[in-house]
């Protein structure tokens, strides 16, 4: 009986300092950013996702880039993002760049939404999208995180995200 207590005792040990130690770290980690390109510029060490976001509805309101932990628990879920950019819309050639620092490399997920009239409340006349830009439907506007997942190496990714908009009963890209 002593063996059994000692070894449940050190496991609800080492679930608690795992959970003490893991809590304050994703706290850390998860911070508004500035957008500093130079972070995904020439000679950049990353990890770091370029996110290139074009099909904007119109030159007008905010957008906001998160990156989350491309996992069940994590992806969009309130608060778990890790790192995010928000920033007013200036689309030159209806495109805006972003650099999203991850703080490792793995699995990641990127979402973008576009906040048309800066009110910060979602709307009707508002666009998203994701990386690997999954379909979209009034059904489903939250793609899994599997549909979603990057893999972010050492250096800097690339990608490009098509924004989606409500245009009568289906989601899609403008044009």
């Amino acid at each position: 009986m002593f063996k059994i207590a000692a070894k449940s005792l050190a496991i609800a040990a080492a679930g608690t300092l795992a959970f003490a130690v893991s809590v304050p770290v994703a706290s850390a980690q998860r911070q508004e950013i500035s957008n500093d390109m130079r972070k995904c510029g020439a000679g950049a060490s990353g990890p770091a996702v370029h996110v290139e976001v074009s099909g904007f509805k119109a030159a007008t309101g905010r957008v906001r880039v998160q990156a989350y932990p491309a996992t069940k628990g994590a992806w969009l879920e309130k608060g778990a993002w890790i790192n995010r950019i928000d920033a007013p819309v200036s689309p030159r050639g209806g495109k805006m760049n972003f650099c999203v620092p991850v703080p490792d490399t793995g699995a990641y997920g990127i979402a973008v939404r576009h906040d048309v009239d800066g009110s910060g409340k979602s709307g009707w006349n508002d666009g998203g999208g994701f990386s690997n830009n999954p379909s979209l439907s009034l059904l489903s506007l939250k793609p899994s995180a599997s549909k979603t997942a990057i893999r972010v190496g050492p250096g800097v990714t690339r990608i490009q995200v098509v924004l989606n908009y409500r245009q009568g009963m289906t989601i899609k890209p403008i044009g």
